[in-house]
């Protein structure tokens, strides 16, 4: 009997619409999150994230290669004031929550990004003058 609770039916346009939903990049993911905050006034519960981490991680065969990176801030080197502007654009941060950030290193600036992403945030800080680690 419990086997049977255990075995869901699913419609056609659910599972049409969950392997898109898991197909999904995170930026894609942050996208959706938006609209449907911003058009319908749905917000996402917390631990969000959670779902879309593990659905990504669920994906099989690639298992090896790592996906999601993420964006720690190392250091700042001579130049604090061009990465606090940086980390604040980056993050959506407040000027002096992009200071404390910065002046607290090690900051994790993102978490869980694509590769591509975190090569382009690692870019920035780079350009900068701070330096950035990719976990």
């Amino acid at each position: 009997m419990s086997e049977e609770t255990a075995v869901a039916e699913f419609s056609d346009d659910t599972k049409v619409m969950g392997d898109k939903i898991a197909e999904m990049t995170l930026k894609q993911a942050k996208e959706l999150s938006d609209y449907l905050k911003d058009v319908h006034g749905i917000e996402p519960a917390s631990g969000g994230g959670a779902v879309v981490m593990a659905a990504a991680d669920d994906g099989g065969g690639a298992a090896e290669e790592k996906t999601e990176f993420d964006v720690v801030l190392t250091g700042f080197g001579d130049k604090k004031l061009n990465v606090v502007k940086v980390v604040k654009n980056l993050t959506g941060a407040s000027l002096m929550e992009a200071k404390k950030m910065v002046e607290g290193v090690p900051a994790t600036l993102k978490e869980a990004v694509s590769k591509e992403e975190a090569e382009k945030v690692k870019g920035e800080i780079e350009e900068a003058g701070g330096s950035v680690e990719l976990k």
